[in-house]
This record gives structure tokens, sequence and C-alpha cells, in this order.
């Protein structure tokens, strides 16, 4: 929670969503008509950013023996041992440093955010948009991004991958086309 509201900090002169571009307040609210954003349910999330992780927590958090197996104090208030990320949330300090780094925060619509889950990044066929004119593709458990942000995703890949490493949050295949993004999609002035 620190992370986010250090974020809206950082975000207070950039108000535009991470994958779709549109302008945001200062208390959340999304302006689809910025973007041409047309949402696919009319929920509370279309309506609002999240603080989306470019690198999902379950990319870095499998990694932990806690986020596999549990550990003792993951009981919940009926006796039920639980694992996975609210598990390596209440007893990993790296875990939680990793979900809170902010080189891997963008604010991003929350239904975006949501239908995202925790898919990986790749080139999708075609273009079979559900959000209007917000150029996100979101199919077959593999999320594409628009051509601007692709960059900006593969460094943000690259630094998880340098700060946390023996994480696994690079495979070979997938850090060759993080290699052409970076290529292709510049470092920007923001």
């Amino acid at each position: 929670s620190k992370a986010k509201k250090a974020m809206a900090k950082v975000f207070r002169d950039q108000r535009s969503t991470f994958y779709c571009g549109c302008r945001f307040q200062d208390d959340g609210r999304v302006d689809w008509a910025s973007c041409g954003y047309v949402p696919r349910a009319k929920s509370k999330r279309a309506r609002s950013i999240e603080w989306e992780h470019v690198v999902p927590a379950e990319a870095f958090g499998r990694s932990l023996r806690v986020w596999r197996e549990g550990h003792p104090d993951c009981v919940n208030s009926k006796g039920k041992a639980y694992k996975g990320r609210r598990c390596a949330k209440k007893v990993s300090k790296l875990f939680r440093r990793m979900e809170a780094d902010l080189h891997n925060l963008q604010p991003a619509i929350g239904e975006v955010n949501g239908d995202r889950s925790n898919y990986s990044m790749q080139e999708i066929a075609g273009e079979a948009r559900e959000y209007g004119a917000c150029d996100v593709e979101i199919d077959r458990r593999k999320i594409e991004p628009t051509e601007a942000i692709r960059g900006d995703i593969a460094r943000t890949y690259f630094y998880m991958d340098h700060a946390y490493p023996g994480r696994g949050i690079i495979g070979k295949k997938r850090r060759k086309i993080f290699e052409a993004w970076d290529k292709a999609d510049p470092v920007d002035d923001w």
C-alpha cells in the first residue's frame, strides 16, 4: 500500500494509463473519452486505475518456497493451511520487496489489469480488440500491448530479472522477444 501511494506521487504530472493511454483524475477515475476506451463490462474496475505489476507477482513469487509449499505461519482462522501469494506476502520479506518495487508498477485501467491477470507478454495474430480504441489484445492466456510501450515492458522485465536474480523471471524465448521490443521502442523522455 505504501508503494501505491508513492506511485500516485510519481505519476502526479503523468496522469495516463499504461496500456490504453487514458487520462485519469487524482481520485483514480478514468476518462474513457480521452482514449476511446469502451469497457467490456460496466464495472467499478473499468472506471478506476489500479497499480499493475508489469511482471506479475506470480512470475517472481513462484520461485519462493513459501509460494509453492506454504509455511507453518500460513494457516487461516479455521486451521486450514494456504500457500501462494497470500502466504508469500505474509512471511517473505523478499516477496514483499519485489511486489512493492516501484520500477514494476504502472497505472492501468482496473478492468484491463484484471483481464490481463498473470498472462505472459507475447505478440498475438490479428487485432481483436475488446476495449474500443485501446490497443491491447488479451487471448489464450497471453497479452499483446501496444507497440508504444513494448520497450518499457521489456526494460521492466530486464530490470526485475537483474534486480532479483535466480527467480526465473525471463526465459530464453521471451528474452528474444523483449530484446526486439527494447530496440523497436527506445526509452522516451518520461
